[in-house]
């Protein structure tokens, strides 16, 4: 016991001790390679990313809502975004990681971006779509909630003609795009599983701000309830909530795993996220520099394709210890919640030309989910 609380002590006081001299990035680098109980690792690393950044023309802050270690249930891929720029740039950009929300998250990151406070920063899709609405097509259900469908989409040529102008007209540049997995339908202890859309038939189910997934719910039969992201663990041990939508990986990241009962993959919509950068910013950078950053944002895409499959295993066997059940769904009964609340239904056609511009835009999107693209990505 002794000797555990001396490792502890030791890599409590060289975190600090490096963040103290300014070395915050090196102590989180430091951190995540478990090298914080080593004096002599942890000077090594310090000099390493001491000379990174002395050699560096660029420096980059780079904030997330995440801890360094959610990659294992949640792939968010913020260390491996860092050693991709620093090795694609050939050293030319440093990267000054800001993890676990010390600058905010979601919409306060995007603000942040847009703003030109920090260069870049990750947060979902949703927390894009006040900044350009058409990103929040995403949200349509069935549209493109599952993995390859949204990487066919996201990585299609359709979708750069079509939103990333938009993206770019309101001051961002969207880096890459993170799948995770899609939503899933979460039941609190006590509940009921949820196989088909008449098991949702008054449950109370927690939403965010989004008109679309409100509307989703109540077309398959639920009683959407909006609650804060904040206040919904409370909720739903508290019953203000029977139940929510994130992904399983999320699930196990913010500390649900305690709370629920069961958990269905209905493929609906996607629990995505982007990275995106402050567009002058990246337009200020000489050529062969944000060719680098570029290329690294498609290395550590790729990276988080494959890496989505470990993550969901890892998440799904610490969230069975605590005594939830998964359901997977046939394809008849998949079937069942897309008559009832998917998109071709006519109720969404007013968010399909509000948001894409026109049904003809929305038709090459669909296009562009619809076909298989260069990257393959696991579907749960």
């Amino acid at each position: 016991m002794k000797k555990t609380e001396d490792l502890a002590s030791r890599e409590r006081r060289n975190f600090l001790k490096l963040a103290s001299a300014g070395g915050f990035t090196a102590a989180v680098v430091a951190g995540a390679a478990g090298v914080l109980w080593s004096d002599e690792a942890v000077a090594q690393t310090a000099q390493e990313e001491r000379s990174r950044e002395q050699a560096a023309d660029h420096i980059m802050t780079l904030a997330t809502a995440y801890v360094l270690g959610a990659s294992r249930s949640y792939p968010i891929m913020q260390l491996d975004l860092k050693e991709n720029i620093q090795n694609a740039t050939n050293g030319k950009v440093y990267v000054k990681l800001a993890p676990g929300g010390q600058l905010g998250a979601g919409g306060a990151l995007a603000q942040a971006v847009q703003g030109g406070t920090i260069q870049a920063a990750q947060h979902s899709l949703s927390n894009f779509a006040p900044f350009a609405s058409a990103v929040d097509l995403i949200n349509m259900p069935y549209f493109c909630g599952s993995n390859q469908r949204f990487t066919n989409l996201v990585t299609s040529e359709a979708w750069k003609k079509e939103v990333h102008p938009k993206v770019e007209a309101s001051g961002f540049k969207a880096l890459f795009y993170v799948v995770i997995d899609p939503r899933v339908v979460a039941v609190r202890k006590g509940g009921n599983k949820v196989i088909t859309p008449g098991d949702l038939s008054g449950v109370k189910f927690r939403v965010p701000g989004s008109a679309m997934l409100q509307q989703y719910y109540r077309m398959v039969g639920a009683n959407p309830t909006p609650v804060a992201w904040g206040e919904t663990p409370s909720a739903i041990k508290q019953g203000v909530a029977d139940a929510l939508d994130p992904s399983v990986g999320a699930l196990y990241v913010f500390g649900f795993k305690d709370i629920l009962s069961n958990v269905t993959f209905t493929q609906a919509v996607p629990d995505s996220q982007v990275y995106s950068m402050n567009l002058e910013w990246f337009n200020s950078l000489p050529a062969d520099v944000q060719e680098g950053i570029e290329f690294a944002g498609e290395i550590t895409a790729q990276q988080n394709l494959a890496k989505v499959p470990a993550a969901r295993a890892y998440a799904m066997s610490e969230l069975v210890k605590s005594g939830v059940e998964f359901h997977s769904l046939t394809d008849d009964q998949l079937a069942e919640w897309k008559d009832a609340g998917g998109y071709q239904r006519e109720e969404w056609d007013k968010f399909k030309v509000e948001l894409a511009g026109s049904m003809d835009a929305f038709g090459r999107l669909e296009d562009a989910a619809n076909t298989m693209g260069r990257y393959y990505v696991h579907d749960a």
